[in-house]
């Protein structure tokens, strides 16, 4: 005998578009953190000491390795281009923020949100090129 598919019901319909709404709901809540530490992170005139406490410690070691010196001494020759936001993605706990001028990535630890790269090109035929990673 052959199987038929039912149609969703007004009831499972409902509970999809709820988890949907949540969802959303979630990452519209979590906009405005992403958006400051990506803000506070690019902007040149913050406190180094600050902008260092916003990578991810993995982040931090790499970016201390690459440019052999501590992050407080070595951050503000970074060439960010800090700017206006211009989208906010956030899926789980990972987000990218894109700047005027730069792009980041950013994910959600136990202390907040946390950059992960950042100074971030986009190629055509390749990933994003960042300045600072993990």
């Amino acid at each position: 005998m052959p199987r038929r598919c039912s149609r969703p019901t007004s009831v499972s319909l409902a509970l999809l578009g709820g988890a949907v709404l949540l969802l959303g709901g979630c990452a519209s809540a979590q906009r405005p953190d992403v958006e400051q530490v990506a803000t506070r992170f690019t902007d040149p005139s913050g406190d180094p000491e600050a902008r260092c406490d916003l990578l991810t410690p993995a982040s931090l070691a790499s970016f201390e390795r690459s440019e052999a010196a501590p992050c407080a001494e070595a951050i503000n020759q970074l060439p960010l281009d800090s700017g206006s936001v211009r989208s906010v993605e956030i899926w789980g706990g990972e987000a990218q923020v894109r700047l005027t001028g730069d792009t980041l990535f950013l994910t959600e630890t136990h202390s907040g949100w946390r950059v992960t790269a950042a100074g971030c090109r986009m190629h055509a035929d390749a990933p994003y090129d960042c300045e600072v990673e993990p």
